[in-house]
C-alpha cells in the first residue's frame, strides 16, 4: 500500500501495489468512478469519458473518501507484519490502518521523527530515513525468523 500518486514503486520494480490515494498517470471519469484511463498528458475541460463526463485525475482530493481503504483494512487485517515507511501518521484515513492490524503482529514504523502517536500492541520504532531503517529491518527480520 502506498500513499504516493506516483509511480515511483511501480518504477522500481513493485509489481503488486495498492494505491490509497489514486494514481497522476490515469484519469476517471467524473461520471462513472470506475472508468479509469492510463493518462500521460495534461487533462482539459472537454477531455471526456466515452460516455461524456468530464476526466479529472485519479487521485483523491482532500476531504473525498479513500475508494481503496476497504481492500487496505482487508491486507492490515491479514498482515502477519505491519511495515510503516515515511510517514508522520497524521493522514486519514490511511493512518487509521494500524488499528486494523491483528493483536500481536508485530508493526514497524520507520521514519527518521517518531510521529506523537500513542498506539498500543507490537509497536516498534526505527527512527531512521529509510534509506538506512529500511535495510536495518531486512537484517532484524531474517536473524528473527531466518
Amino acid at each position: 500500500m502506498t500513499q504516493n500518486v506516483d509511480d515511483l514503486h511501480e518504477r522500481a520494480g513493485s509489481t503488486n501495489i495498492l494505491h490509497l490515494h489514486g494514481e497522476l498517470l490515469k484519469s476517471r471519469s467524473t461520471g462513472y468512478e470506475h472508468l479509469v484511463y492510463d493518462c500521460t498528458n495534461d487533462i482539459v475541460l472537454g477531455d471526456v469519458c466515452e460516455r461524456g463526463f468530464q476526466l479529472r485525475p485519479h487521485i483523491v482530493w482532500f476531504g473525498e473518501a479513500v475508494p481503496a481503504m476497504e481492500e487496505a483494512i482487508t491486507i492490515a487485517q491479514t498482515a502477519d507484519i505491519f511495515l510503516v515507511v515515511g510517514t508522520s501518521l497524521v493522514v486519514y484515513p490511511a493512518a487509521s490502518l494500524l488499528q486494523f492490524v491483528p493483536d500481536g503482529k508485530p508493526i514497524y514504523l520507520i521514519d527518521p521523527k517518531r510521529p506523537d502517536i500513542h498506539f498500543g500492541g507490537n509497536l516498534h520504532f526505527i527512527e531512521e530515513k529509510a534509506s538506512i531503517g529500511v535495510p536495518e529491518l531486512v537484517k532484524e527480520l531474517i536473524e528473527q525468523y531466518g
